[in-house]
């Protein structure tokens, strides 16, 4: 399996706070990663140097097998790689349509604005949107404006999707539907990367995992691994019996005929 992102030894630091500390990864093509750790352990700081918000102090981030550290955002969706935030912000003066056009026009591919349209349609339908496409995007609910914020995001046609919370402040309803959406988004070829803290859904979504904490990599490993990871238990899972729960149910897996 051919590697799409390689991280190695990224440092960064904000004045005297280290924030990541000579973290190292790869991200094989096809994969979903789940990125997992206590809050201010440094999982959004890492998303924002590998897409381009930061320069890394030290280290060096590979894409499609080019040095792109310290490429701004811009180049990079211009390049195949597009994210999601774990704070949504929709144009909300805009449709939800052109919301998603908006990605279609700025993606690796550069569609024009006719072909942006019929895109929009498509991956609104794909994320359950359809019916929305004309209101405004301001007028969505939470849950709706997360997948808006995914369909931007898919309308670029990326080779990786960087997924930061798209479960948080969703109710278990709204989880599955979004554990299923991003399963069928894998199926289309998309590797993922995807910070999150609704561990019964990242362990069951998740071909590996891997966990920060202070800044650093602690573990790395497939799901039934980190569960009964010690340190991680110690640094984020905090009681052992939260292992064998976690692993209890394969829910997601089962549903979507994934081992």
């Amino acid at each position: 399996m051919s590697i799409l992102l390689q991280v190695r030894d990224i440092t960064k630091r904000f004045g005297g706070l280290q924030a990541l500390s000579r973290v190292s990864f790869d991200l094989a093509q096809g994969e979903i990663l789940g990125l997992i750790g206590p809050n201010g352990a440094g999982k959004t700081t890492l998303f924002n140097t590998i897409n381009g918000v930061y320069r890394p102090d030290e280290g060096r981030v590979m894409f499609r097998g080019q040095d792109i550290t310290g490429k701004k955002p811009y180049h990079l969706a211009k390049m195949g790689m597009a994210r999601t935030h774990q704070i949504v912000r929709p144009l909300n003066d805009l449709t939800v349509r052109e919301n998603v056009m908006v990605g279609a026009c700025f993606g690796h591919e550069n569609r024009p604005l006719h072909q942006a349209r019929e895109i929009a349609d498509q991956v609104l339908a794909f994320v359950g949107l359809d019916g929305r496409a004309d209101q405004l995007a301001g007028s969505l609910n939470v849950a709706q404006k997360k997948r808006l914020e995914m369909a931007r995001a898919l309308a670029a046609h990326p080779h990786l999707l960087l997924l930061d919370e798209v479960l948080a402040g969703l109710n278990p309803a709204e989880i599955d539907g979004m554990v299923q959406t991003i399963l069928k988004i894998r199926d289309q070829g998309i590797t993922i990367l995807m910070i999150e803290h609704v561990m019964k859904a990242i362990m069951n979504v998740s071909d590996r995992i891997i966990v920060l904490d202070y800044g650093q990599l602690i573990a790395e490993g497939a799901p039934q691994e980190i569960v009964h990871n010690q340190r991680v238990i110690e640094a984020y899972l905090g009681d052992p019996r939260i292992a064998e729960q976690l692993m209890e149910e394969q829910v997601y897996h089962e549903r979507s005929g994934n081992p």
